[in-house]
């Protein structure tokens, strides 16, 4: 009996590791898109803790080797993570995701191309915070997981067809929540909303800065003072990665709301759901604040 027990669990165990491919993804929120469709398969890995900016991240050898030893490294592209260009085009178990044919990517201004030396590229890569990117991409990561894991494809194929639906749901139930501030004009602390804005109808006044590695000029901030003197901004919204001191600088002596808007849902647990609370979290930022 005993060995009967010792022999099936060492089954048991022997399936666990042909099941568990290693996924090894650059940024959080790439991580919690990729887990909903690993689900009952394997856990995702990601690289960047969430208070670290990918822009002037430096790869320790501990991150290289993980990057090796991965079965599938996911990222955006050389715009948002430029660490990792060099050694993941030394690589072929590698998905770019800003490279999915037809990606329905946002086009920056001109503004956003070329500042402080740096190119970030001509296309927003926040696509996580919009509807239809979103669904390319883990379209895209499915069929990929589904190649290196051909004994777990049908598993995969549900975890998206779920995911698709809530999806969807989520999609709805924000237009809902959305519609009675849809006239409230808003300032965010950086471009990094335009999908979501996109998809629903928010009266977006502008932003602090382009990019979260580049202070505010004077005269945004002047023009920013102005509009929350006309009272036509009633929120200001700051991020948590980064100092609000000039956003309440700002706001300071005026009538407008301050709240906080998290991007890549930095306090959002890594398990099932952790994606659609990210959104839902932005959700209730924007409902909260422009409804005061």
């Amino acid at each position: 009996m005993k060995r009967f027990i010792f022999a099936c669990a060492l089954t048991m165990m022997g399936s666990a590791f042909a099941q568990a491919s290693t996924i090894l993804t650059s940024i959080k929120p790439i991580q919690l898109i990729t887990l909903e469709l690993t689900q009952g398969i394997s856990e995702p890995g990601v690289l960047l803790e969430s208070n670290t900016s990918p822009h002037d991240y430096a790869l320790k050898p501990s991150d290289v080797k993980r990057v090796r030893n991965a079965d599938l490294v996911i990222w955006f592209g050389d715009d948002l993570e430029p660490f990792l260009s060099k050694i993941l085009h030394e690589q072929s178990n590698v998905l770019t995701l800003s490279e999915i044919e037809g990606l329905a990517l946002r086009e920056f201004g001109g503004e956003h191309e070329h500042h402080d030396g740096h190119d970030h590229g001509s296309h927003d890569p926040h696509f996580w915070l919009g509807y239809q990117p979103t669904l390319q991409v883990a379209q895209t990561i499915t069929q990929q997981l589904q190649q290196i894991d051909s004994e777990n494809a049908k598993q995969y194929q549900a975890n998206l067809t779920q995911f698709e639906s809530q999806l969807a749901a989520q999609q709805e139930a924000f237009k809902t929540q959305l519609a009675p501030v849809s006239e409230a004009g808003y300032y965010v602390f950086h471009d990094a909303y335009g999908y979501f804005e996109q998809d629903f109808p928010l009266n977006h006044l502008g932003y602090f800065t382009v990019s979260p590695d580049r202070k505010p000029g004077a005269k945004t901030l002047i023009s920013i003072r102005k509009a929350l003197a006309n009272q036509d901004a009633k929120c200001v919204f700051s991020e948590p990665q980064f100092t609000p001191a000039v956003v309440q600088s700002v706001v300071r002596g005026s009538d407008a709301n301050t709240d906080v808007l998290d991007p890549i849902g930095s306090d959002v647990k890594v398990e099932q759901g952790g994606y659609f609370q990210l959104k839902q979290n932005l959700a209730d930022s924007f409902s909260r604040c422009l409804s005061q």
